[in-house]
C-alpha cells in the first residue's frame, strides 16, 4: 500500500435528462441514473446502489487483508448489504447498512478465527468508517468439506 494520504478524483457529467456519466482515470466510464424509487429507469447503477455496493466491496477487500495477516485459509466470501434510506429531521440519508457476510473456510481452519476476522473487517472498512449510518453485521462461517 502506498503511504497516506491518498487522493481519488472522479468527474460526473450530466444533462437535464438521461444518465450521468462517472469518469475516473484508467477505468471505463460508468453510466448512472436515479433508482426506480426516485422515478428513475432502474436499468443503471445509481448513487444509492454504488454507495451500498462500496460498503460490500470494501468489506471483502478489508477481509482479504485481515485474513491474510491472520493466515486464515478461506475460499469464498459473499457479502450482502441492505442500505436503509430514510428521512429524519428534514434530511434524507442512509441511516443504516445491514451487512451479511458468509465465508467458507478450509476444513482445518479455526471458525473462531474466521468470526474474529469478519468482525475485524467490519471495524476496519474505510468506507463504513467514513459514513454516519449505523452498521449491523451478521456473520455466517461455513467449514469446507
Amino acid at each position: 500500500m502506498k503511504s497516506l494520504p491518498h487522493q481519488y478524483n472522479v468527474t460526473a457529467t450530466g444533462a437535464p435528462t438521461g444518465t450521468v456519466t462517472l469518469s475516473h482515470a484508467g477505468v471505463p466510464d460508468l453510466p448512472t441514473a436515479p433508482p426506480v424509487e426516485f422515478g428513475g429507469p432502474g436499468d443503471n447503477w445509481s448513487p444509492e446502489g454504488l454507495l451500498t455496493g462500496a460498503v460490500a466491496d470494501c468489506f471483502i477487500l478489508t477481509f482479504r487483508a485481515v485474513a491474510r495477516a491472520a493466515k486464515l485459509e478461506w475460499s469464498k466470501l459473499e457479502v450482502s448489504v441492505e442500505g436503509i434510506l430514510d428521512r429524519q429531521e428534514g434530511v434524507t440519508a442512509f441511516t443504516a447498512f445491514n451487512i451479511r457476510a458468509e465465508v467458507t473456510i478450509a476444513a482445518e481452519a479455526d471458525s473462531a478465527q474466521a468470526e474474529s476476522s469478519l468482525q475485524r473487517a467490519e471495524r476496519g472498512c474505510l468506507v463504513s468508517n467514513s459514513l454516519k449510518a449505523t452498521m449491523h453485521l451478521e456473520t455466517v462461517v461455513h467449514q469446507a468439506g
